[in-house]
């Protein structure tokens, strides 16, 4: 078997959540270092990705650090929430100037952390800039303050990578940056070479995308930086553990960024709601591990000539001899 990827996931996964009916929480709260001591529980994991401000802690970035050395952890991100309350007419395209600067001011300072901990990239996830309503926003104003800001905030730092994170909606019933095509558009407007794309896995389901494809034409413009994956039902973000629905579409993914040399970080992105943090973490690393081991084992050269006469029954017995045999051998890892 080829070497292991390298594992990592969102720090939010080992949290505990709350939504509008359980609005007390699915469990007793989770602080940032106990997250952190979590996150090293899972044994395979090498990263993780920290939301900024650190929400309800008052400890040290010292103590943080300290919280990643003992579980042999590294930042490889910082996501700064420029998705909260005070952002809900969008962040870099507010309506209100003197907001736009708060939230071009808390990029900086979340940029200036990702460089002192050493991260690998910055993430975007304008989660509050877009619309709900028709006639609500002027599209080709709303799009030239994205750009603009994104402008600012990318040339200041030439020394770290940024991303954006796409999504169709939620919260905004239309968010700015819905799908891998509009976000290169935009990131090709802006024409810096550190500004990219992380492309989450979930987020493209239920985008309608497929996938693979959009990976591709990411990789194909050089603007794949990141992934996230997990795993939904289509309708919906569900953050579900990766694998638990859209097996041969996430083995097409990860075979897309194979064939493509693609040799960044497995990155989870879930949601245990009602689950063990520790434990979804571990079964989606084994999972992960199972289609590397696919990946090993599949005849390429059938499954090129199975595509180059677009033998779609021929592909999926490839496929499906590679990706139900890997799991041998895996189930107690």
């Amino acid at each position: 078997m080829t070497d292991l990827p390298v594992f990592g996931a969102g720090i939010w996964h080992f949290a505990t959540y709350k939504d509008r009916y359980a609005t007390d929480g699915y469990g007793d709260p989770v602080g940032l270092l106990e997250q952190i001591d979590r996150a090293g529980a899972v044994g395979d994991l090498s990263v993780v990705d920290l939301n900024w401000p650190f929400a309800g802690y008052d400890g040290t970035l010292d103590d943080v650090k300290a919280a990643l050395d003992r579980n042999g952890l590294r930042a490889i991100a910082i996501t700064p929430e420029i998705y909260t309350r005070d952002f809900v007419k969008g962040s870099i395209t507010n309506p209100d100037p003197a907001i736009r600067k708060r939230a071009i001011e808390l990029l900086h300072e979340a940029t200036e952390l990702a460089k002192d901990l050493g991260c690998s990239y910055v993430k975007l996830w304008p989660g509050q800039d877009g619309w709900d309503y028709p006639f609500q926003v002027n599209y080709h104003d709303i799009w030239n303050l994205a750009l603009d800001g994104l402008r600012e905030l990318v040339s200041a730092h030439p020394d770290i990578n940024f991303v954006i994170e796409y999504k169709p909606r939620e919260p905004r019933v239309k968010i700015i940056f819905p799908n891998v095509a509009r976000t290169l558009l935009g990131i090709e407007k802006i024409g810096l070479p550190n500004l990219g794309i992380l492309l989450d896995f979930g987020h493209s389901l239920y985008g309608l995308e497929t996938p693979a494809d959009a990976a591709q034409l990411a990789i194909d413009y050089g603007r794949l930086f990141a992934i996230d994956v997990n795993d939904n039902l289509r309708g919906w973000d569900d953050d579900m553990v990766v694998g638990s629905v859209h097996l041969v579409e996430t083995f097409e993914f990860f075979h897309t960024l194979r064939k493509n040399n693609w040799e960044g970080v497995w990155q989870l992105d879930q949601f245990p709601f009602r689950e063990d943090s520790v434990e979804a973490a571990k079964q989606a690393i084994r999972f992960l591990k199972a289609v590397h081991l696919a990946l090993d084992t599949l005849d390429e050269e059938a499954l090129a000539a199975a595509q180059a006469s677009h033998d779609a029954l021929a592909s999926q017995r490839l496929i499906q001899r590679a990706l139900l045999t890997s799991m041998a051998g895996l189930e107690d890892a």
